[in-house]
């Protein structure tokens, strides 16, 4: 069966799908994008992702082309014409299509939305088995990486060179300071020296991840803690776990960085525990909803 998108008011073949030489996502990396897991027919946390899709497109003044509830409808609708009930739903909102110029176009043109759906493996039983390393690379992104925007070649170049060295994740730092900001396409959090579970803060730096936000809410409601406070890949090298978080990555742990072992070089007590609590969210969290 041939894989369905929706373009622009339109529900076509995959294959057939395309978009204007001119879209200013296309040309400018003009955009936004969310991507959703789906689990067992369920959208897994997709109030905070609707939310940071809203919040992203108006920090760059630009208007989604339907409601939240119509886009609901239309990821539900993406998700079923694919027959797809594990997998990741993709939606991209750019500014549409207009003459290249670097300005907003002086008359507004209808704002572009594209959704896609695949399927992906089952969703992990148990840490078991996992050997997932990192690799740290300079942070060369723009500044306003609080916006979930489709301008990502420093993340595909900090991905390669992940892949290249035979990691999972690129670990990024500002150059000057040495402090981590987070993976390239994942939140990225540490056990330190002293046991506790830290992750750097929200600001402009950050992309505010959504399985971050919703593991932070059930270790409170589980009574554990984490501060979210800065820290240096000294502190990483001294590490007793590491993890990522992510919508495709889950709770995953990084048991190497750099070549270097972090802690036992195994998945610690922290992170199972981590991975045990955000799986019963998965498999029926408040926050996932009916597709």
């Amino acid at each position: 069966m041939s894989r369905i998108a929706y373009v622009n008011g339109r529900y076509v073949a995959q294959r057939d799908a395309c978009v204007n030489v001119e879209d200013r996502g296309y040309q400018f990396g003009d955009g936004i994008y969310e991507v959703v897991h789906l689990y067992d027919g369920r959208f897994v946390d997709a109030d905070l992702h609707l939310a940071r899709l809203e919040r992203s497109v108006r920090e760059i003044r630009l208007d989604l082309p339907m409601p939240l509830a119509s886009l609901r409808l239309v990821l539900t609708e993406v998700a079923r014409r694919n027959r797809v009930t594990e997998g990741l739903l993709y939606m991209q909102v750019g500014r549409g299509v207009a003459r290249r110029d670097h300005a907003f176009p002086k008359v507004p043109v209808p704002v572009s939305l594209v959704v896609t759906a695949r399927r992906i493996p089952p969703y992990p039983s148990s840490l078991d088995g996992w050997s997932m390393t990192a690799i740290t690379q300079p942070d060369h992104r723009w500044t306003r990486r609080d916006i979930k925007s489709v301008n990502l070649l420093p993340n595909v170049l900090a991905r390669q060179a992940a892949r290249e060295a035979g990691a999972g994740e690129a670990i990024l730092y500002d150059p000057a300071t040495r402090m981590v900001s987070e993976g390239a396409a994942t939140s990225f959090w540490i056990v330190d020296a002293a046991g506790t579970i830290r992750i750097p803060p929200l600001g402009e730096s950050i992309l505010p991840g959504c399985t971050r936000a919703a593991l932070l809410a059930e270790m409170k409601a589980h009574g554990l803690q984490a501060e979210e406070r800065p820290f240096s890949l000294d502190e990483l090298a001294d590490a007793r776990e590491a993890f990522i978080t992510s919508a495709t990555s889950f709770v995953k742990p990084v048991l190497a960085v750099d070549g270097r072992r972090v802690g036992e070089g195994v998945p610690g007590p922290v992170t199972r525990r981590l991975f045990d609590i955000f799986t019963r969210h998965v498999k029926g969290g408040p926050r996932n909803s009916a597709a």
